[in-house]
């Protein structure tokens, strides 16, 4: 059994599948606290508790969906109930994760068919040398279809860039760019999203840059 935030039907609004109609289970808890987070996913008021039956039978009461995505807070945190929810899960699993847990993932890869991973810039999230956790965690990632998601804004480094396309490069991966956003816009300039496109693809030409669409639908 764990604590499930919430359950919904919403279109994803970023990377790679951005407009797919998606089921989002939001677990509780996370392992980071990144300054941009405007997610509320901790159980302080409301959540509810869910075996792995209960949640693949909650979750067959949704239709015409592309994918059930495991959303939080770190479903990985998650990791015993998981190895007995995904096989029965009903749908192709895509995971939203902090790619710091590497171990835990190993775990459940063979369940899971999309990886949406994000890489926390110290600039942006606050999180302190991720990349050592990012590595090891894309080593395995990479066995599943497999995207990285960055948070920028006008702090980002040109070391932070390089190291960025180095993983993306060691690892084959796309990695799409994410402006931050605050009350639904972007925090910075197009043309200093523009900018720091150039810089990206000046080291490794699988980049996009994709903002958060749902923030400008105004859905969850």
């Amino acid at each position: 059994m764990t604590r499930i935030k919430e359950i919904f039907e919403s279109i994803q609004g970023e990377g790679l599948y951005v407009g797919c109609k998606q089921v989002f289970v939001r677990f509780c808890n996370c392992n980071l606290k990144c300054n941009y987070c405007d997610t509320e996913f901790a159980p302080d008021e409301y959540f509810e508790d869910f075996t792995p039956q209960e949640l693949a039978d909650y979750i067959k009461r949704f239709k015409n969906f592309h994918s059930i995505s495991l959303t939080g807070g770190e479903p990985l945190l998650s990791v015993e109930f998981l190895k007995e929810f995904l096989p029965i899960a009903g749908g192709k699993v895509y995971l939203e994760t902090n790619a710091t847990l590497a171990d835990k993932l190993k775990e459940v890869i063979d369940f899971v068919d999309i990886i949406a991973a994000d890489i926390k810039l110290e600039s942006s999230s606050g999180v302190i040398d991720s990349f050592k956790f990012h590595d090891a965690f894309f080593e395995i990632a990479k066995r599943k279809e497999c995207f990285a998601k960055i948070v920028f804004n006008d702090k980002i480094t040109d070391d932070e860039i390089k190291k960025c396309c180095e993983l993306g490069i060691k690892h084959n991966i796309l990695l799409v760019i994410q402006p931050e956003m605050q009350n639904g816009k972007m925090t910075i300039e197009s043309s200093f999203a523009q900018e720091t496109l150039d810089k990206f693809l000046n080291y490794y030409k699988n980049v996009r840059l994709i903002p958060q669409v749902h923030k400008f639908l105004g859905v969850e």
